[in-house]
């Protein structure tokens, strides 16, 4: 049976960081890397994407679930609840029991469940409490993959992760590496045959003080000042954005995103 697969969350899943002018959103991401190459071995595969940044929980549940299920999916992958964690005040008890519900909703439509825990995102040391609440979300996360039987990407686990070259500038989303390396550890998990390797990347240059110092005042401002700004506005960087893939389709392989057949799915896709 062709695989149809539906991938669920937020920018993590939408596949921010990896940028891509010629795609929606201008992103690619670690789940367009998956079902690119699982279509390379299936030509009827069929993918959606209803990811989109800044979404909490509670956002997802209510947008993405039901969508997804109308279109029968034989695999979903679902990630939530990193922006929750990011939020000063929280209710994890909350958090996971309303996550455990929607996976259960998820598990009942007979759908192979890929889940994923939390990683301790290289933020900055003023923001080490977080590890706590990512510790108590990625036990929870296990628990309940291990009852409702799902697959589980142990991100949490993925030592490569700790070399700084695999995030994005903004040091909150995975960078091209990140996603490619992602992309093949979400293959390993689903035995599914690939053609990724792990991301080659060269010694990095010895960095001075002061670079590390303009470089922590860059990302203040370029980043954490906007986010800080969003969040007491109560505005998320995905509201005025939709689903980069809103309905299942062929993949578009990125080799032929230049023939006329790919730019008219892209086209459909976009409209």
């Amino acid at each position: 049976m062709p695989r149809r697969f539906v991938a669920l969350g937020d920018s993590f899943t939408e596949g921010v960081g990896d940028i891509d002018r010629r795609l929606p959103n201008n992103c690619r991401g670690w789940a367009d890397r998956v079902a690119e190459e699982l279509a390379r071995n299936d030509e009827g595969t069929r993918y959606a994407n209803l990811a989109i940044r800044g979404r909490r929980l509670h956002r997802i549940i209510d947008e993405q679930i039901e969508p997804a299920l109308a279109m029968d999916p034989t695999l979903v992958s679902f990630y939530a609840g990193g922006n929750d964690l990011l939020m000063a005040r929280l209710n994890m008890a909350k958090l996971m029991r309303d996550y455990e519900d929607a996976v259960k909703r998820l598990k009942a439509s007979g759908a192979t469940i890929l889940l994923f825990t939390g990683y301790n995102v290289p933020l900055s040391p003023l923001l080490e409490p977080l590890k706590l609440r990512t510790a108590i979300y990625n036990r929870n996360i296990r628990r309940i993959a291990a009852k409702y039987g799902t697959l589980l990407v142990d991100y949490w686990c993925f030592e490569k992760f700790q070399d700084p070259r695999m995030w994005a500038p903004d040091r909150l989303h995975m960078s091209t590496p990140g996603h490619s390396y992602m992309a093949k550890k979400v293959l390993e998990v689903l035995g599914a045959p690939h053609a990724l390797r792990s991301p080659a990347l060269a010694a990095p240059r010895s960095r001075t003080h002061a670079e590390n110092i303009a470089d922590d005042d860059a990302w203040l401002r370029r980043d954490v000042g906007p986010w800080l700004s969003r969040r007491l506005r109560g505005v998320s960087s995905g509201d005025h954005l939709g689903a980069r893939w809103p309905g299942l389709m062929p993949v578009v392989l990125p080799e032929r995103l230049g023939t006329a057949r790919a730019r008219a799915q892209l086209s459909s896709r976009f409209s």
